[in-house]
């Protein structure tokens, strides 16, 4: 049995749950490598990722890389001598990295591979109106995603949980199929499955503002799985539009009510606690909302302080 080297490589707190999971199962972690500090906020301070912050906590090697093919920093990756590295939600290798460390370099990705390859697979999984998901295992190749798979698991998608819930079960998941994927790794027995492409398979596409726009021509459930998918981060968004004034809204929570009605699509309906906007097969009405300038409220707490009258639109 091999003992192990590991790099580990990452950037959001996806990422800090895999690599807990990893040194509190007691395997060595000669190395972390995540994104270099970037200006944020108002005051344009320098912020930390996630996994920098972890790395610091716990006195492990960091190192923060502008450019993977700068000549120090391959230098100083040669030089923590590994003999695997980790990649979890961090950006795509160079071959001269991943191809560095004897027993190779893999990734976890938060989907059943290959559907889902891409930025944001957990959004999209519950966007699409997927009922189940997972996580997967795989030695990284010269493409995105597309490299031979060691291991996959595989949980249900409940109907009303949003991204950021199917995120942490994710993360426990993910935590316990690289252990897995590990110990076989430390055994020598790891398997390979070539991922087969077809016209089928489903992307992931990197959420924008635009495929974050709520479409109220859509069905209810559509629409929904939208909101869903995009809370807590980055948020499904909307207009809303009354007297003369219009709002850029984001929308985090709502219910559908399917029921046939005669407003017109986009239709703002507002009595003092509650706020639905009509759709095609019914209703979404909205139980948590931010508008501009102002914190994420309950829609009561909206409504306690805004009228709408009854020609108000959401577009």
């Amino acid at each position: 049995m091999e003992k192990l080297r590991i790099i580990f490589m990452g950037t959001p707190e996806f990422a800090v749950g895999i690599l807990d999971t990893i040194i509190k199962n007691n395997y060595e972690v000669v190395g972390v490598i995540t994104a270099a500090d970037k200006p944020a906020g108002r005051g344009q301070k320098l912020k930390y990722s996630a996994v920098k912050e972890y790395a610091l906590a716990n006195n492990l090697t960091l190192l923060q890389p502008i450019s993977l093919k700068d000549e120090i920093f391959l230098s100083e990756l040669k030089a923590l001598n590994a003999n695997l590295q980790i990649v979890v939600a961090f950006r795509m290798l160079p071959k001269v990295v991943w191809e560095m460390p004897s027993l190779g370099t893999f990734n976890l990705h938060a989907s059943l591979l290959p559907n889902y390859r891409g930025a944001a697979p957990i959004n999209w999984a519950i966007i699409n109106g997927e009922t189940k998901t997972g996580v997967t295992t795989f030695f990284i190749d010269d493409k995105i995603d597309t490299g031979a798979m060691i291991l996959s698991s595989e949980i249900p998608i409940n109907e009303t949980e949003n991204a950021g819930h199917l995120h942490d079960r994710l993360m426990e998941l993910g935590s316990k199929t690289v252990i897995d994927t590990l110990e076989m790794i430390e055994k020598g027995n790891v398997s390979r499955e070539i991922q087969k492409d077809t016209a089928e398979i489903k992307t992931a596409y990197k959420l924008n503002k635009e495929n974050c726009k709520i479409d109220w021509t859509k069905s209810a459930l559509e629409i929904n799985n939208l909101i869903r998918g995009l809370s807590p981060y980055p948020a499904a968004w909307c207009f809303f539009g009354d007297k003369n004034e219009e709002w850029n809204v984001k929308i985090y929570e709502a219910t559908i009510s399917t029921e046939e009605h005669n407003y017109a699509i986009g239709s703002l309906i507002c009595t003092k606690k509650e706020m639905k906007v009509a759709v095609k097969n019914g209703f979404i009405q909205i139980l948590h909302l931010q508008f501009p300038g102002k914190k994420k409220m309950s829609t009561p707490e909206l409504l306690n302080g805004l009228a709408f009258s009854v020609d108000a639109k959401a577009y």
